[in-house]
């Protein structure tokens, strides 16, 4: 008994067929007679179309008819719709670009306003000195002599050490050489003449030798307080103030008043 066995023909595997496969066929059919391959590639974006040379020899190519032209007409109609509506964009090579840059301009601030000075009352100069019962320190170069100590006129006297010069002054606000004297002296409860002339009259002339500190010292047009030594202390003239200095009279006179 023989058995029959039918089998089954199956249909050769091929690539599925689409628009774009048939136009990639039909562009290969046109260019195979030069012997090149061409390779078709479509997108979605547009159509890339790519050719691949390859002359085996310079004869060869010398000799090879022209490429025949692709039929665009044979296109489908999704690809001549890319192919129209793709934009074109040129530049000129002598494009000149350019960028405009606002122009920043920096203010520095104005500075905060100063505080305004906290104003007090400044105190009298007369209850200054009046509130110091202690000679004033003297500067370094001009130093109050040892004999102003336990003296009573030179202490009082001390304390008046910087008062400007005044013409006609005599009280702390401004001395000049006779309201000087005149002033330091009433501290004591002895009054004194207000003039310099008078001054000289107002006491008993002693000599240089015999002169203690404390005592008047007098030239013409001017009066002062003997200091010791060669020291003394007055209202000297205008743009000056009460201190102690040297003797400066070639020949003066010393009073002595009390």
């Amino acid at each position: 008994m023989s058995e029959s066995i039918t089998r089954a023909r199956h249909r050769a595997a091929r690539r599925p067929s689409t628009p774009l496969t048939e136009l990639a066929c039909a562009a290969s059919e046109q260019m195979g007679t030069v012997g090149r391959r061409t390779v078709v590639v479509a997108a979605s974006s547009g159509l890339m179309v790519s050719m691949f040379a390859t002359t085996t020899h310079a004869a060869d190519r010398d000799a090879a008819p022209a490429l025949a032209a692709v039929d665009t007409a044979a296109l489908t109609a999704s690809a001549r719709a890319v192919l129209n509506t793709s934009p074109v964009v040129a530049s000129p090579a002598e494009a000149v670009f350019t960028v405009d840059a606002p122009t920043v301009t920096a203010e520095k601030p104005a500075p905060p306003p100063a505080p305004e000075p906290v104003r007090t009352r400044a105190a009298s100069r007369t209850a200054e000195r009046a509130a110091d019962t202690t000679a004033p320190s003297q500067a370094a170069s001009n130093p109050i002599p040892q004999s102003v100590s336990g003296n009573a006129v030179l202490e009082i006297a001390a304390r008046y050490v910087g008062v400007p010069y005044v013409s006609g002054g005599s009280t702390p606000d401004g001395f000049d050489c006779s309201g000087f004297t005149s002033y330091v002296y009433a501290q004591l409860g002895i009054s004194l003449p207000r003039t310099s002339s008078a001054q000289r009259n107002a006491g008993t002339v002693v000599s240089r030798a015999d002169a203690q500190p404390g005592d008047l010292i007098w030239s013409p047009g001017h009066i002062g307080i003997y200091a010791g030594g060669n020291q003394m202390i007055d209202a000297p003239r205008p743009g000056k103030t009460v201190q102690f200095r040297s003797i400066w009279q070639s020949n003066p006179t010393f009073i002595r008043v009390g």
